[in-house]
């Protein structure tokens, strides 16, 4: 698994918690591709956050036909990714889905959950 998927609370952690996502992304997998579900891209608009939007351009956008959580769920399945969020509930989802997932710890750096 060389790819890692950012849902919209990956890619506001930065801005809460002063980590460096990429340090962290690089870490834990090397070298992975990085993606962003347009479905996020569609929430940070809708949210107005203009620093994690620019975040975003760094990486690669992957189109998908769902919204929201559902979007960033069909990416990490259909590329066979990691998925990074610190959400509860779409961690429980992505284990559901047996998608590993990354997640913050200690509001300091990444964690993995599930095999990769």
């Amino acid at each position: 698994m060389n790819s890692v998927v950012l849902d919209t609370n990956a890619l506001m952690m930065p801005f809460q918690f002063n980590i460096n996502i990429d340090f962290e992304i690089t870490r834990l997998f090397g070298d992975p591709e990085v993606y962003v579900p347009s479905s996020v891209i569609k929430e940070l608009r809708t949210l107005k956050r203009k620093d994690a939007l620019m975040l975003a351009d760094k990486y690669e956008i992957y189109e998908v036909d769902k919204e929201r959580d559902e979007g960033v769920l069909q990416a990490a399945l259909e590329l066979k990714a990691v998925l990074i969020t610190n959400d509860a509930e779409l961690r429980s989802r992505a284990r559901d889905e047996d998608i590993p997932v990354a997640y913050l710890r200690e509001k300091a750096y990444l964690e993995v959950d599930g095999e990769y």
